[in-house]
């Protein structure tokens, strides 16, 4: 490969490099930006300490796949609000957090976006039933 292949080729990696970076800083504010500000800190605990209930060696992940979320009840199973698309999921009932409180009273969901993984269309990592529904 001659120098000047070498060098537009650098530089397309750098470039897209740097796309990417600032992209995923794009989608750690996104993530952040359902927290009010004063409550960012009390999320961040909670989520970077919460295991899968039916599996606890398992992390229900972090601040970009947990958030607060509205539910609705149907023939007494519950369906959680995911953020991107609006959809409301079916929470599996060993998904439910019920070993630990949650830190504000609100319904929290741990769920990959849609799309995320061919066969994982509408996974639930992890779920906490809020006080007021």
């Amino acid at each position: 490969m001659n120098l000047l292949c070498k060098l537009l080729l650098s530089s397309a990696l750098g470039l897209l490099a740097t796309f990417v970076h600032a992209q995923e800083g794009e989608q750690n504010q996104a993530a952040h930006s359902h927290h009010p500000a004063q409550e960012q800190l009390l999320h961040e605990r909670f989520y970077s300490t919460w295991h899968m209930p039916d599996n606890p060696a398992f992390s229900c992940c972090n601040n970009a796949d947990c958030y607060p979320t509205e539910i609705k009840s149907v023939d007494g199973k519950i369906y959680a609000k995911r953020r991107e698309d609006g959809k409301y999921i079916l929470i599996p009932s060993q998904k439910i957090e019920r070993n630990r409180d949650n830190p504000d009273g609100r319904n929290h969901l741990c769920a990959p976006p849609p799309g995320f993984a061919k066969n994982a269309v509408d996974t639930v990592y992890c779920f906490a039933l809020g006080g007021a529904t």
